[in-house]
């Protein structure tokens, strides 16, 4: 064989394997600002080693516990949330494209007295708790969710069957509190610690923890980490979000736009340690489009929607519920995408991988290099963002 063939060759190779961890949704409405990128990491020895938790990387005693994900609303009336600053792991996505968003905390080492508000839950939440052997904890849900649901495709607590009526009241996994300073009704749903407890056990779930667990790495000594930054999201108001790097603690500082976000258990700052924003595309599923989804090859949402409530459903052509490309293996045709990475006050870039084949499969990320990321210990926040929603990293002075 030639020079000129090994050199062909070896550059089809490289061009291979740098494209082929790196698949896009397909396409992207415009592209995302971004400033001062450092594509470079450096990375520290752990100091915590042995019996620590999968998604954190804290030792605890409850470390191998299965965790729970509990569906938790981002509505003005519904703040400040119960339970987040405890959570291993939150996940904030689109339940409408271009508009509303909502949280889902996952909590395994510590399950707060109180988690709440509670709120619905999507089909696309369920292969992100799936992803880490959680029990899906949500309060009713969209048609779509439901009757995956009845298909028994994830352990699951559904408040809405066995909650109490009226406000004020405690039901027997689920209860509500009273409505009182501004908190309206829908508002009102949460759960305990006892109760979820008490719930996997009368279902008979498995309460080991599966979850293969994400690789982490040492914080950075303080002298080597910067004086600040800020990462600004631009979810639709009121859903905007900015997090504040804080030096001292490593964590970021989590605000609906100026106003911090607290725990309502505790008072204390929703701070992460790790941020994740991902962007996916986003659509609502409307009955014009029922064909695409089976051309696809895909399950089609509308055969699990009764034909009597088909019209209320698609809502006038525009689809009630939306459909995020993240992943799910059912109605999605990519599962891989663009991802940002906060940590150590330095901003990454990369990607995220989720085998839609899998429910289960782990929502994995990768450094440009191919590597998988190293968090540092502590909570891990992912939002998810459509492409062509705003973000803006602002680094230290």
């Amino acid at each position: 064989m030639s020079n000129k063939n090994k050199i062909i060759i070896a550059a089809v190779v490289i061009a291979i394997v740098i494209g082929g961890g790196y698949l896009i949704s397909k396409s992207k409405k415009s592209a995302v600002k971004q400033i001062s990128l450092n594509n470079g990491q450096t990375t520290y020895p752990l100091a915590n080693q042995g019996n620590v938790d999968p998604i954190t990387g804290i030792a605890c005693d409850n470390w191998n516990k299965r965790p729970v994900a509990v569906m938790q609303p981002t509505d003005p009336t519904a703040r400040p949330a119960a339970g987040l600053s405890q959570a291993d792991m939150v996940f904030e996505m689109p339940i409408f494209t271009n508009s509303n968003t909502r949280l889902m905390g996952v909590y395994g080492c510590n399950i707060p007295n109180q988690i709440g508000s509670m709120r619905s839950g999507r089909h696309d939440y369920i292969p992100l708790a799936a992803s880490l052997d959680a029990v899906y904890v949500h309060w009713g849900g969209s048609v779509f969710n439901q009757s995956l649901m009845k298909k028994n495709v994830i352990n699951q607590v559904d408040c809405l069957q066995y909650s109490c009526s009226g406000a004020n009241c405690m039901g027997k996994y689920c209860n509500r509190w009273p409505e009182a300073g501004g908190l309206q009704f829908e508002d009102t749903g949460y759960t305990t610690n006892t109760q979820l407890m008490q719930a996997e056990k009368d279902l008979g779930f498995s309460t080991k923890n599966t979850f293969a667990g994400y690789p982490h790495q040492g914080d950075a000594p303080i002298d080597q980490r910067p004086n600040g930054g800020t990462l600004h999201l631009a979810y639709p108001k009121p859903y905007q979000v900015n997090f504040t790097y804080d030096k001292n603690t490593n964590s970021y500082l989590r605000s609906w736009n100026n106003t911090p976000d607290t725990d309502k258990n505790n008072g204390q700052r929703i701070a992460p340690k790790n941020i994740v924003v991902m962007f996916a595309q986003d659509s609502q599923i409307k009955l014009a489009d029922e064909q695409t989804y089976v051309q696809d090859g895909l399950m089609d949402p509308w055969s699990l929607v009764p034909k009597a409530d088909q019209a209320g459903i698609d809502y006038g052509g525009v689809g009630r519920y939306n459909n995020l490309e993240i992943g799910d293996p059912w109605f999605d045709t990519t599962d891989s995408g663009d991802a940002y990475f906060y940590f150590n006050g330095q901003q990454y870039h990369g990607t995220w991988k989720k085998d839609k084949s899998s429910i289960d499969s782990k929502l994995t990320f990768y450094n440009q290099d191919g590597s998988e990321v190293k968090f540092v210990p502590g909570q891990v926040w992912v939002d998810v963002m459509e492409p062509g929603q705003g973000m803006h990293w602002t680094p230290a002075s």
